[in-house]
């Protein structure tokens, strides 16, 4: 009788792996991965102030934010003591503050450098962007070029990363306002990521003067939706990567409790936020039971627990040639950088943590094609990932 039964599950083995096959999806990824092998840590230098975001002007001299609402300058490799005046006054409190720094692509002719930040109050601040001419040690001719069309109240959720396309414009995040944050006209604020009369839970295309894209996906459709929304659908994107290779576009973004995404941005695309999710609120219940849905873009990635992702970059360098095409993700809670592992058609297969044992906020790869990392303390620290 055991042998008859046995025969029987073998022959119906295939059948029944097919009908408890999981459903296509995310790659749903866990604080449980191997470390990365052959590398280590080093200094540069430390005394930043909850940094936030670092430009290289040369191998040797960068910009770096701090979220106070300083931008310091290194020189010859040396933090100068005194940050750079010029710098527009921030609203700075909690997640508000200085945030990202970018440099034209024709930086070295035109000067230009673009800087993200909370501007306003604890009851009415936008996340704005702004431009200046580097000049010597100060910023000049500064002006804000864009910031959100409707204002919110509290100090969470701005986004905010700069991303330069190959046409000269850019793209930038713009959170979707924060948690249980009413809406002046009714609602929680985040719903209003699915609306695109607004800002709020986008990323916008822009020109270097902080006008709508001639190229972007609602040009046509501008009834609908305002002519510079490039995507849709986001909670929280702190961190865009471009590859120079292949020219994808990624981007990783807060879930709630859990749920954090790294997504493959497609122009015109709603990345779903608060309508689908595998996050849950903060005080455990879910915030909706779909995780998918149609015409809503799935993520490439969802990380539980969370990961809370900050700053992204795609290696390309001759220092690490085992990691080029892989993605890394930085992380705040985990204090960890994560390597994600793509094959040729941009499939996540395999992923790897870098512990650096402190909140990770940015990560680039520098001109000399190393990994660099900043940490988000109040004794902050700018590091590179050298080979063991």
């Amino acid at each position: 009788m055991r042998i008859r039964s046995l025969i029987i599950l073998s022959a119906l083995l295939p059948f029944l792996l097919v009908a408890c096959k999981m459903p296509e999806g995310p790659v749903r990824l866990s604080a449980d991965v191997p470390e990365a092998e052959g590398w280590s840590m080093e200094t540069i230098f430390e005394g930043l102030e909850h940094p936030w975001s670092v430009a290289w002007l040369s191998d040797s001299d960068m910009l770096i934010t701090e979220r106070p609402g300083r931008l310091r300058l290194v020189r010859n490799g040396m933090l100068l003591p005194e940050p750079l005046s010029g710098v527009p006054a921030v609203f700075a409190d909690g997640q508000a503050g200085l945030l990202d720094v970018s440099l034209h692509p024709d930086f070295q002719n035109n000067g230009f450098v673009y800087l993200t930040y909370a501007a306003g109050n604890d009851d009415e601040n936008r996340t704005t962007l702004a431009r200046g001419v580097l000049s010597g040690n100060s910023l000049s001719e500064v002006e804000v070029i864009f910031e959100t069309n409707v204002p919110k109240s509290g100090n969470q959720h701005f986004g905010s990363r700069i991303a330069w396309l190959p046409d000269n414009t850019m793209l930038v995040s713009i959170a979707d306002g924060g948690n249980y944050i009413r809406f002046k006209e009714g609602g929680w604020i985040r719903e209003q990521a699915q609306n695109t009369a607004n800002h709020l839970g986008t990323i916008v295309n822009l020109t270097d003067d902080g006008h709508p894209s001639p190229a972007g996906p609602f040009l046509e459709d501008v009834d609908s939706a305002l002519p510079e929304i490039w995507t849709y659908g986001h909670r929280n994107i702190q961190g865009i990567a471009i590859d120079p290779i292949t020219g994808a576009i990624w981007a990783n973004e807060h879930g709630a409790r859990g749920g954090d995404e790294l997504n493959l941005l497609i122009p015109g695309a709603n990345y779903g936020w608060p309508e689908v999710t595998y996050s849950r609120e903060y005080h455990f219940p879910r915030i909706t039971r779909k995780t998918t849905k149609p015409g809503m873009e799935d993520p490439k990635v969802v990380w539980t627990p969370a990961q809370a992702p900050s700053g992204l970059a795609i290696y390309r360098g001759e220092v690490f040639p085992e990691w080029n095409g892989s993605i890394f993700s930085g992380g705040l809670r985990s204090g960890e950088v994560r390597r994600i592992i793509l094959d040729e058609s941009n499939s996540v297969i395999g992923e790897e943590k870098l512990t650096i044992g402190e909140r990770v906020r940015d990560v680039r790869v520098g001109p000399d094609g190393h990994l660099y990392i900043l940490t988000d303390e109040e004794n902050g620290r700018l590091i590179r990932i050298i080979r063991e």
